[in-house]
């Protein structure tokens, strides 16, 4: 749906535009930009308070920097809205996150202003130095080169790495550290509280306030003098704060805190830092959700809330007449309290997902059992691998597409030792309008190479439990449940939990000429298309295998002994996947069947709902149905078979 802008920001194609308003129009073309980012996505969705957080810097960004000769690295990418609204991208925004429409991040190939594709966290430091020194080998002297990061990102471990390196280079390095206290959720660790002393030390800020003047004129003495000011400032920043600047501790020149929300002061600043060279570090305080009162009030609630009524706040939701069945990330957050209750050991461990993931849930009950460790998968992985040399059970629920950024942890740190830490891979498999940096598309493959690992997906809610079940009790080692974003397929789903075999499939329907074995959820697509087939005369048999890893080798052996045609479905990547282990098992074996392998292919795969991504791939039910008429003998239909 196209919304009309307001009457200054209608005439900004691109930050050239921008440019010719004066200073003085600056602060009505916020509003107006704010109010048309709160107009679309009411009416179309998206990521919502953290673009208004940022609006007066997006705004004194593009009028001051000659973007995008200069770099403007967005970090994340839920707060560059404004961004994409202000470089040329306007009037399609209405189509940002929806099939084949615009990407809801940053993206290369989608405009020259996007300098670098982001979606996981704290990569923009790194990314914009990386910048900044090729502009420097190329003697690019007047490029500037800028990274927005969120204090939530900023306590992810690539981002101090980045810290570490840039304070070393002589580069033009701006970080913007954008102060929210937030990321999804509210932001936790020592990083918080101290920037939380900064912007709250009152002493701190009259100093600030003062010292610009004060140095500009012991300057004018002579550079000794000024080389005098700087020690005497860092003193008493370091007096004022009771510790030292930890960001002047990088070699960083470092500036505020100001308000981010005053874009005359912002552009202001901004062109002073403009003439200063060496890596600087400006330090802006936001309120995320900034003028929707509502958002400002429940961030976490207004991340990404949906569509809603802009006037009453009232968030619409699809009322049913009957039970729905729960999100899987529901079915978990549920079902871990269950079995702490019972296991003592057991320990609940995020990386800043825990409303996402639903640990909030054991977070309020147990409070003393579950642990946001803040944006940093590598340590929540290790972490987790400490509670377990204690005796202890800890299940670390990390989004599967987050979990590619603890790999190296997972392998050395937990394989190696046997140690039994629960992995639960939340959205797994297609993740939907997040796109390709958030599909779950590759840990089947990636989790499967490693020894001592169990990898398995469970079909249903009920499969959910009974695995989760499974996997805390004894001497189980590295175990593996992934399961995909979104419902599940049973109202009746809190069942008592049951031991589940490890490496033991099942199978659910018996059938004729050809076999599918499928792996996780999408195995209830698969059985829609045989409910669909069999009306055709067409009986395929349907496998659920349960576990990837270790595979059931008693199930296989009386599939190709039974059958030489086998569809294998996964909702991952094709390479390395289920039917990559399944073909394996067939080679090492002597068997030869036709196999068609339906999943991923090996590209990368764009934003858009579950439903019309799984049948762009080629693998929904009525790709399986397609599947099974090429490769099937159609019977009569007055066959049947036992089910």
């Amino acid at each position: 749906m196209q919304v009309p802008a307001g009457n200054l920001l209608e005439k900004i194609n691109n930050p050239s535009d921008l440019k010719q308003f004066s200073e003085d129009e600056l602060e009505q073309i916020c509003q107006q930009l704010r109010q048309y980012i709160i107009d679309v996505v009411s009416v179309n969705g998206g990521h919502f308070a953290a673009s208004l957080g940022v609006v007066e810097l997006t705004v004194a960004l593009h009028y001051v920097m000659n973007t995008p000769y200069d770099q403007l690295v967005w970090d994340v990418g839920h707060q560059a809205y404004g961004h994409k609204i202000l470089t040329g991208r306007r009037d399609i925004f209405h189509t940002n996150r929806v099939y084949k429409g615009i990407s809801g991040f940053p993206k290369r190939g989608e405009s020259e202003y996007d300098t670098f594709g982001v979606g996981h966290s704290s990569t923009s430091i790194s990314a914009a130095l990386g910048m900044a020194v090729a502009s420097h080998y190329k003697g690019e002297t007047d490029r500037q080169h800028v990274a927005v990061i969120g204090d939530g990102a900023m306590t992810a471990g690539l981002a101090f790495e980045a810290l570490n390196h840039a304070g070393i280079e002589k580069s033009n390095l701006l970080v913007i550290l954008n102060d929210n206290n937030m990321s999804i959720d509210p932001n936790v660790g020592a990083l918080k509280e101290y920037l939380t002393d900064i912007t709250t030390s009152k002493p701190y800020n009259r100093f600030r306030d003062d010292v610009a003047s004060v140095l500009s004129k012991l300057s004018s003495v002579g550079p000794d003098a000024f080389k005098v000011a700087k020690k005497l400032e860092k003193s008493i920043k370091g007096t004022l704060l009771k510790k030292s600047n930890f960001f002047e501790a990088l070699k960083f020149r470092y500036f505020g805190p100001i308000d981010g929300h005053d874009v005359k002061h912002l552009a202001k600043v901004l062109r002073d830092l403009r003439n200063i060279p060496g890596p600087k570090l400006l330090h802006c305080v936001t309120v995320k959700g900034k003028g929707y009162a509502l958002a400002e009030k429940d961030q976490t609630k207004w991340h990404a809330p949906g569509l809603f009524d802009k006037i009453t706040g009232e968030i619409k939701k699809t009322y049913h007449e009957k039970p729905q069945p729960p999100k899987y990330q529901d079915v978990f957050g549920h079902t871990i309290i269950e079995l702490a209750e019972q296991n003592p050991k057991i320990m609940g461990i995020t990386p800043a997902m825990p409303s996402g993931c639903s640990l909030n849930l054991m977070m309020k009950a147990m409070p003393h059992r579950a642990f946001d460790v803040g944006i940093a998968e590598q340590h929540a992985v290790t972490f987790s691998a400490g509670l377990a040399t204690q005796g202890l059970t800890p299940f670390c629920n990390i989004y599967s597409s987050f979990m590619q950024r603890a790999f190296d942890q997972v392998v050395h740190d937990v394989a190696i030792q046997k140690l039994n830490v629960v992995f639960c891979l939340d959205r797994a498999g297609i993740a939907g309008a997040d796109g390709p940096t958030h599909h779950g598309a590759y840990d089947l493959a990636y989790m499967r190479c490693i020894p001592n690992m169990v990898v398995s997906a469970p079909m249903n809610e009920e499969e959910l439990r009974n695995l989760m079940y499974t996997a805390q009790q004894e001497n189980m080692g590295p175990f593996t449940i992934r399961y995909p974003r979104g419902n599940g397929v049973m109202v009746d789903w809190q069942r008592p939990m049951k031991a589940i075999p490890v490496g033991k499939g099942r199978l659910i329907t018996e059938g004729e000429d050809v076999a599918i074995l499928t792996i996780g959820t999408i195995g209830n697509e698969a059985t829609k298309a045989i409910t669909e087939l069999n009306n055709e005369g067409y009986y395929p048999a349907h496998y659920d295998l349960r576990f990837v890893k270790p595979l059931d080798e008693a199930l296989l052996h009386s599939v190709f002994q039974k059958f030489d045609k086998v569809i294998t479905v996964e909702d991952g990547c094709l390479e390395g996947g289920m039917g990559s282990a399944v073909l394996e098992f067939m080679a090492d074996h002597g068997y030869s069947a036709k196999i068609k392998r339906l999943g991923m292919p090996d590209a990368i795969i764009e934003h858009g709902e579950q439903p019309e991504l799984w049948a762009e791939c080629g693998y929904d039910a009525a790709a399986i149905s397609t599947q099974v008429r090429l490769m099937g003998l159609k019977k009569d239909t007055t066959h049947t078979i036992a089910s």
